[in-house]
C-alpha cells in the first residue's frame, strides 16, 4: 500500500513538459522527488510536500522518485470552469484515486472535434506500428522517418504504463517530431484525451491528420514473470482494434541478444504472447535483416508457430543505424543503449521502416 513521508522542498532541479523534479528534504533523509504541476500546483523552495515513497523505496520502476501527492499549505486554486460551466470536459481519469484527473474527451460534446469523432469510424488502412515498451517509440519514429521525413506520426499512449504522459522525457523530447499524442484508457495528459483505444486510433487518423501511429504503453512496464501476467498483452488487443477499425497492424518485436533474462532473449516471450495467443487477426511481424546468425536462427524458430496468422515481413536495415544514431532523444531500454541492445533497437526500427511502406 501507499507509504507516506511528508517533507520539505530544497531545491528545483529541472523541470520538462508537464513534470517538475525536486529534491525534498525528510526525517528519514533527502529524496529526489516528482510533482506534476497541473495535479498538485507547482512546487517551490520552502513548500511543504506530501510524498508517496512506497515505489522508490522498493526499487520498482518509477524512475528512483518518490512521488508528490499535495502541496499541503499552498492548493492550488480550481480550474475556471469548474462546477460551473456544463461544457467541460467530464472524461475521469486514474479513477477513484485521490488525484483523478478530470478532462476534455476528444469526443466528447463540448469538444471541438466531436462532429468529425462522431464521424468516423475506419483508419482508411492507416498503418499502426505497435510496441511492448515505451522505450521503442524513438526507434520506431526514426524508422518511419528514415524514408519518410514528411511523414505525420501520432503516438497512441495506452495506459499499461506510466498512467501521466509527463513523466517520459522521452516524448518531451520527441514532441517536435511528432503530430501529437493521444492518451487513452486511465492514462492522461497528452495532446488529446481518449477513453478507449479505439477512439484514441481514430483521433490520430482523423484529428491530428497521421499518416502512421504509433501504440505503446507510457514508461514503466508491469510484470510478475508468468506467462500472462504482464501488461504487454494489450498489443494483442491493440491489432484486434486496429483490424477492427480497418487498419494495418505492424508488430515490433520485442528481440534481444542482450537482456540477461532469458524469457526476453531471442524474440521476448511478451511478443510471442500478445502476437500468438492474444492478437486473433493478422499483422505485419517485422523482422530485421541483418541480425546476428545465431539471434536470427533463435527469431526464426520462435515465430514458426505465429506463421500460421501473421506475415513474418524481413525488412532491409541499411541506414537505419544512422537513423538511430540521429534521435533527437537517447536510446534506453532497461538502462541499455543503442550499442548494448542493438537488436532491440534496430527491430523497432525496422518495423517503422516497414509502416511507412504502407502509408496509403
Amino acid at each position: 500500500m501507499v507509504r507516506w513521508r511528508s517533507g520539505t522542498v530544497s531545491a528545483v532541479r529541472r523541470a520538462w513538459r508537464g513534470a517538475v523534479e525536486l529534491e525534498v528534504t525528510t526525517e528519514q533523509g533527502t529524496l529526489r522527488a516528482l510533482a506534476y504541476p497541473a495535479l498538485t500546483g507547482t512546487p517551490e523552495p520552502g513548500d511543504r510536500v506530501l510524498l508517496n515513497v512506497g515505489a522508490q523505496v522498493m526499487g520498482l520502476g518509477t524512475g528512483g522518485y518518490a512521488l508528490v501527492v499535495a502541496l499541503p499549505d499552498r492548493l492550488p486554486e480550481d480550474p475556471p470552469s469548474a462546477g460551473t460551466d456544463r461544457d467541460a470536459g467530464h472524461l475521469v481519469k486514474a479513477r477513484y484515486t485521490p488525484l483523478q484527473p478530470i478532462l476534455l474527451g476528444v469526443d466528447e460534446e463540448a469538444s471541438p472535434h466531436r462532429a468529425v469523432m462522431a464521424a468516423a469510424d475506419s483508419l482508411d488502412g492507416m498503418p499502426v506500428v505497435t510496441a511492448d515498451l515505451h522505450s521503442a517509440l524513438p526507434a520506431v519514429l526514426a524508422g518511419i522517418h528514415a524514408d519518410r521525413p514528411d511523414a505525420k506520426v501520432a503516438y497512441v499512449m495506452t495506459d499499461g504504463g506510466a498512467l501521466p504522459a509527463w513523466f517520459s522525457r522521452t516524448l518531451d523530447g520527441l514532441r517536435e517530431h511528432l503530430a501529437g499524442t493521444v492518451t487513452t484508457g486511465q492514462a492522461f495528459g497528452g495532446d488529446l484525451e481518449a477513453a478507449t483505444l479505439h477512439t484514441g486510433l481514430l483521433a490520430a487518423r482523423h484529428v491530428l491528420g497521421a499518416d502512421v501511429a504509433i501504440v505503446a504503453q507510457g514508461p514503466g512496464n508491469l510484470g510478475t514473470g508468468t506467462p500472462w501476467g504482464f501488461s504487454g498483452v494489450a498489443l494483442g488487443e491493440a491489432v484486434n482494434a486496429i483490424v477492427a477499425l480497418r487498419g494495418t497492424p505492424v508488430g515490433s518485436l520485442r528481440i534481444s541478444d542482450a537482456d540477461p533474462r532469458p524469457r526476453h532473449r531471442g524474440v521476448s516471450h511478451h511478443s510471442l504472447t500478445a502476437y500468438g495467443k492474444v492478437a486473433l487477426v493478422p499483422a505485419d511481424l517485422v523482422v530485421p535483416d541483418d541480425l546476428p546468425a545465431d539471434l536470427a536462427k533463435q527469431v526464426e524458430e520462435a515465430l514458426a508457430p505465429l506463421a500460421t496468422l501473421h506475415r513474418v515481413v524481413t525488412v532491409a536495415t541499411a541506414g537505419l543505424d544512422a537513423a538511430l544514431q540521429a534521435s533527437p532523444v537517447r536510446l534506453s531500454t532497461m538502462g541499455r543503449g543503442l550499442l548494448d541492445d542493438h537488436a532491440y533497437f534496430v527491430t523497432a526500427a525496422a518495423a517503422g521502416r516497414h509502416a511507412a511502406t504502407l502509408i496509403p
